[in-house]
């Protein structure tokens, strides 16, 4: 075999980390699935007793049979949506780094985070670069990931090197493919954009920003500063200003959405933004979601479903521009980041 076809050889490991899916569209997969995912205490910041009273006897025995026919709608053939275009951007990102070995974890659910340590273990890779697949900062993915894989370090016989890539919001490649691929499908009669970002509880936020200042006033976000330079919210604004800057977009607002719960999350709500639009007369609107780097079951069907519907019911057209995917350009992103190297805005 010559070099030119010879296979080169691995010498680290990349691993692209998501959120996690039910390994199927029913009502047990859906609670084995959730049982791990607000089980852990960065999702569901409350006292362990409050956290297992809200799971096992007020999610558990309802939300499971209820959740699993959504799923079932958007579910594709290969699989759940985000498990499906994970595994495209697996591959895409594989064959940009010949030298590295890819390799896609769920935090939870399969295939779990876990296991892709132990499978690099058992490669005995040296260097591992950890990609959390969420532009923007949180302890609840961000946070939860670090400490999963820091976690699996502890106490093993053999550390390789790891370095965790960190939120890449304000990359100037991620907000050019973010900009090119909104650029290709909003409609031209559009009046109004709206980037819909994943909420959080506002005590998570308040938590994490330590300012004291934190949601004190509805223009807090509307920079970033030193100060809130970790904030979830400032971040997710400001993510939305760059790319309304791209695009010379005149009219936009920012919202959250997928709410669980009683407890104040930030807002506005998504839900609420999007009646108060139709309510004022603003019937074209169209929904960008850069929080979501894949198309799952917020995106699908919490908007491009439900919320769709609510909309053309109130006489209005609404258009949810697909995430980002498996793109290309998003694919060399990735790549890039991966590089200990690379410089953030390069």
């Amino acid at each position: 075999m010559n070099a030119l076809t010879t296979t080169p050889k691995k010498r680290r490991a990349v691993v692209l980390v998501n959120l996690g899916t039910p390994s199927a569209p029913t009502p047990g997969a859906v609670r084995a699935y959730l049982r791990e995912f607000l089980s852990d205490p960065r999702v569901v910041d409350l006292h362990p007793v409050a956290r297992w009273v809200l799971l096992n006897l007020v999610i558990l025995p309802r939300r499971p049979g209820r959740v699993a026919p959504l799923y079932q709608s958007i579910w594709m053939e290969d699989g759940s949506p985000l498990l499906v275009h994970g595994r495209a951007l697996e591959r895409q990102v594989q064959a940009l780094l010949p030298d590295a070995e890819v390799v896609l974890a769920m935090r939870y659910g399969a295939p779990s985070l876990t296991e892709a340590l132990e499978r690099i273990d058992g490669l005995r890779l040296r260097d591992v670069t950890v990609v959390p697949l969420f532009p923007h900062e949180a302890s609840a993915t961000t946070g939860s990931v670090r400490e999963a894989v820091y976690t699996h370090y502890r106490g093993h016989p053999r550390v390789p090197s790891v370095r965790v890539v960190p939120p890449f919001f304000d990359d100037a490649g991620y907000l050019e493919a973010l900009a090119e691929n909104v650029r290709g499908q909003l409609p031209g009669d559009v009046q109004h954009v709206l980037f819909s970002y994943h909420g959080l509880p506002e005590r998570q936020v308040r938590r994490e920003d330590g300012t004291g200042q934190c949601l004190a006033a509805t223009s807090c976000c509307a920079a970033l500063t030193e100060k809130n330079a970790h904030c979830y919210r400032a971040q997710c604004f400001a993510t939305t200003r760059a790319i309304a800057a791209k695009l010379g977009l005149g009219d936009v607002s920012t919202s959250f959405q997928s709410r669980l719960g009683r407890d104040p999350w930030i807002g506005p709500a998504t839900d609420a933004a999007l009646e108060a639009l139709v309510e004022r007369g603003v019937t074209r609107v169209a929904v960008v979601t850069p929080g979501f780097v894949a198309d799952c079951l917020e995106t699908l069907e919490e908007l491009g479903k439900a919320a769709v519907e609510r909309f053309h019911q109130r006489g209005g057209q609404l258009t949810v521009v697909r995430c980002l995917n498996d793109d290309p350009t998003f694919a060399r992103v990735i790549a890039r980041l991966t590089d200990a190297g690379a410089r953030r805005h390069a």
